[in-house]
């Protein structure tokens, strides 16, 4: 028998008291709750709830009763320490117990302690448990590959040693880069490695074009094999190849200026590969939408993180920590939660979404609302014709300034007299006759002229009320958006 005792009990989530042992069973339940949320915590029988002491009558046959009953009703199977104590010159029964292998169940149910009461888990909450228990175990980039998929052979020496010498580490053979890197567990090559190093393309992307806001039409399909880091810079070329690109002039040079950030893109595009379920045998997609860019990765968020927690930033769930750990260690991202709000910064408007178990990142194209107040198409994304001339309603005549495809023209020629016509066509998104259809129009109603060779020669624009109708802002003051669609 213990010491007497003298302050104050008081029930909290790390205490339970019962007033005697006709609430045994309710005291297991209790046992369990406070097992699953705290790992360790007491019981006390023959104390009411309120704190005031009753006393119970009890033995050493009590104590041996007792711990039988939760041998036999708990699972897994815990070993706690059964005392009598003395409060308040009364006896009471003294129960002190710990236990890591959550869940636990008392009576076949769980129960998780909120506050002072127990509340019995869902199938969720109970999946949830068991999934973060085992997440180490259970994590795929963290498994061996299987013995007939991949072996030393199967590696890319020359891939290893480039990420190697990328990452800052000294080269002497693969097999000890591999154990450097956290790639081999006992002699056996990790799941991660495959991804990285493999001579045979572990990965598909799949990326597509569609005509229109919807997937009913493609008019572009390819798809992509090959490592990570490959597919990584296949994502980024392709969605270049199909946006709108516009140009800015940085002194004598023109810079390239997508209609949606690069940088946002590239950090969603990484954060696809490296935050996948690579359990599921779906693929990354890249789908480039009339009026939007969405990039689709299998794996909703993970580890109850939630969209909110998300935006906000600088936390980070990781489905594939070794992964994301091989990138980092070529910089190609931060370990302090840091994606989201680069995505965030450098294009705001981006959405976020879960469907059908995949994470999906809607861009916005800025072309798309620029193409709809210009007239140039209609609200589901279809063209509309345009003519490179307007008409005055009250006198029938055309006038000198242009809409469309010639007034981008015009804007591009005014800022790169030297333009090519192959370049224009580029930039326009027409073919060469298409773009030369438009110089002679322009020329013969006296907008433009050419003045020179081929190759030494420049446009003149003689008519500078050039009309760009677009309610949004160009992403530099000399930046216009055009099509190489």
């Amino acid at each position: 028998m213990s010491s007497e005792r003298s302050e104050p009990m008081r029930e909290s989530e790390s205490v339970e008291l019962k007033k005697s042992l006709a609430e045994l069973k309710q005291g297991l339940i209790s046992m369990v709750a406070i097992l699953n949320k705290l790992g360790a915590c007491e019981l006390w029988f023959g104390v009411a709830p309120s704190g005031s002491v009753v006393g119970l009558d009890a033995n050493e046959k009590t104590l041996r009763d007792v711990s039988q009953t939760i041998g036999a009703h708990i699972e897994p199977r815990i070993y706690p320490h059964i005392e009598l104590a003395q409060l308040g010159g009364k006896s009471c029964l003294h129960i002190t117990f710990s236990g890591q292998e959550t869940p636990y169940f008392a009576y076949g149910r769980t129960y998780m302690r909120v506050a002072d009461e127990d509340r019995q888990l869902t199938a969720r909450e109970l999946e949830n448990i068991i999934l973060h228990k085992h997440k180490e175990a259970m994590r795929w980039d963290n498994e061996s590959c299987e013995a007939e998929a991949l072996s030393l052979n199967g590696l890319d020496t020359a891939k290893i040693r480039r990420f190697v010498e990328r990452a800052g580490l000294t080269w002497d053979t693969a097999e000890n880069a591999l154990d450097k890197l956290g790639l081999r567990q006992n002699g056996k090559l990790l799941n991660a490695a495959k991804l990285f190093f493999s001579t045979e393309p572990p990965l598909q992307l799949r990326c597509a074009v569609f005509a229109t806001t919807s997937s009913s039409t493609i008019i572009d399909r390819h798809d992509f094999d090959g490592d990570i880091l490959e597919l990584i810079e296949e994502a980024q070329k392709y969605i270049l190849k199909n946006i709108h690109i516009g140009m800015r002039l940085e002194g004598l040079y023109r810079v390239d200026v997508p209609e949606i950030s690069m940088a946002a893109l590239r950090e969603a595009i990484i954060n696809a590969f490296c935050h996948r379920d690579y359990r599921d045998p779906d693929y990354i997609h890249v789908a480039i939408f009339k009026n939007r860019v969405e990039i689709r990765n299998p794996g909703g968020l993970y580890d109850g993180l939630t969209m909110e927690e998300m935006r906000q930033g600088n936390v980070s769930r990781r489905r594939n920590p070794l992964i994301a750990d091989l990138f980092r260690r070529i910089q190609m991202v931060e370990g302090w939660g840091r994606g989201m709000p680069l995505i965030l910064e450098n294009a705001p408007s981006v959405q976020f979404r879960q469907i059908a178990g995949l994470f999906i990142a809607s861009f916005e194209r800025p072309s798309f609302v620029e193409d709809v107040v210009q007239g140039e198409v209609d609200t589901t994304g279809k063209s509309v014709d345009k003519s490179a001339e307007t008409v005055d309603k009250t006198t029938g005549k055309t006038t000198g300034k242009t809409t469309g495809k010639a007034s981008l023209l015009l804007e591009q020629v005014r800022l790169n007299p030297q333009i090519t016509t192959p370049e224009l066509a580029v930039w326009l998104g027409l073919t060469e006759d298409g773009v030369n259809y438009h110089l002679r129009k322009l020329q013969k109603d006296g907008l433009l002229k050419r003045t020179g060779g081929r190759k030494s020669g420049y446009w003149e624009v003689f008519d500078v009320n050039i009309q760009i109708i677009s309610k949004l802002k160009p992403s530099h003051p000399s930046a216009t958006h055009c099509s190489r669609v």
